[in-house]
């Protein structure tokens, strides 16, 4: 990737930046990044350890339409997968690279919209007895899916919000309002609630994490041993629920994402890649010489 980005920033003929007020400049546009699109997914079939597994055959055609025909409307980004694939280390990685070039992102958790499930967690004693109970935590009615949709909305059409807090301390405290998001021209959102209802219309690039099963369990445990105070026993509890709810709420819709990407890929090399594409839409001549 290191040799596409230098082959971009010394190429002497910059072409000059299109009028994005005009839809022939848009159209321009749209076609100048489906052709360098294509160079980054043939570059990355030669990749040790490639990042993109699979394309939607409709998505280049839907994406086109939308950037020609609603430049107004900020980018919406989701990005799912099953516990433990690595959304929010990518999502973590899309930070860090977007602050050092200064993208205008904004990067949220829809985690945060569980609903709150403190007064069940008292009742049970613990989130581990109210899991061993059959309480199916993961399930689509256990977020607040409106109020979802309105704040991404809202962001859609450049209006600030003030998003919940969801406490991972295993008190299942929300925390109404609590955390602002800034309408930036480009909102990722990552976690499984991106894949429900209406809420997964909204989203202009649909992205899911795809790891292999046996990377997922280290993940999974080092992380709830780490950052969530649980023992080894309890994790592998927790991880043979997490994946049966995978089953029913996640997987299956796979197949309806634009981009099914490698969580196992290396994070450098998607850092690299992030570098590149702000390069190529923002690498043009101004004049007309």
């Amino acid at each position: 990737m290191n040799s596409l980005l230098e082959k971009e920033l010394n190429h002497n003929k910059k072409i000059k930046k299109p009028d994005f007020s005009t839809k022939s400049g848009r159209e321009f546009m749209a076609i100048y990044l489906y052709s360098k699109f294509k160079q980054i997914l043939e570059y990355d079939k030669t990749h040790e350890t490639p990042i993109f597994k699979s394309i939607n055959s409709s998505f280049i055609p839907k994406f086109t339409k939308r950037l020609v025909n609603n430049p107004e409307k900020h980018f919406l980004i989701g990005i799912s997968g099953e516990s433990a694939s690595g959304k929010t280390t990518i999502c973590n990685t899309i930070k860090k690279a977007t602050e050092r070039l200064n993208m205008p992102i904004e990067i949220l958790s829809a985690d945060n919209y569980f609903k709150d499930i403190s007064a069940l967690i008292s009742k049970y004693g613990s989130f581990d007895k109210l899991l061993a109970s059959g309480y199916d935590v993961d399930s689509p009615d256990n977020f607040d899916m409106e109020q979802l949709y309105i704040d991404l909305l809202n962001l859609s059409q450049g209006k600030d919000v003030k998003i919940p807090q969801y406490l991972v301390n295993g008190t299942g405290v929300v925390i109404p309002r609590a955390i602002p998001k800034k309408a930036q021209k480009i909102i990722i959102v990552e976690g499984m609630a991106t894949m429900y209802g209406k809420v997964a219309d909204l989203f202009d690039i649909k992205l899911y994490i795809d790891i292999d099963p046996k990377i997922q369990e280290k993940w999974f445990i080092y992380r709830a041993q780490t950052s969530r105070n649980q023992n080894e026993e309890n994790a592998r509890k927790q991880l043979a629920y997490v994946r049966e709810a995978s089953k029913k709420y996640i997987i299956p819709k796979k197949d309806s994402s634009d981009i099914i990407l490698n969580g196992a890929s290396s994070l450098e090399y998607f850092s690299q890649i992030i570098e590149y594409i702000y390069t190529i839409t923002n690498n043009f001549s101004v004049s007309e010489n």
